[in-house]
């Protein structure tokens, strides 16, 4: 995901903008893992190939969510680890 797409991306439950942006992995303007965070609503969005999964809590794949928090829990911060939505470590 291209940085300069951060100006344009709003929750897509409750269309809160700008997002918070936590990157794991990347190279200058590029985020090619990470999670986006919404602060009203406190869903976040992984960032997975350079794909920010921004699709409602019913189109969530789970298991690909809970696999990528456990994977990345050193790296992103405890508001997303232990209390984002729809699911949480």
């Amino acid at each position: 995901m291209n940085k300069t797409m951060m100006d344009i991306l709003a929750c897509p439950i409750d269309k809160t903008h700008p997002l918070e942006l936590f990157e794991i992995k990347g190279k200058g303007e590029v985020v090619s893992e990470g999670a986006l965070f919404c602060t009203k609503c406190s869903r976040f969005y992984p960032i997975i190939e350079e794909i920010p999964i921004m699709l409602p809590d019913e189109l969530r794949d789970k298991k690909q969510e809970m696999e990528f928090l456990k994977n990345n829990k050193e790296q992103l911060p405890e508001k997303i680890i232990v209390s984002a939505n729809p699911w949480h470590l």
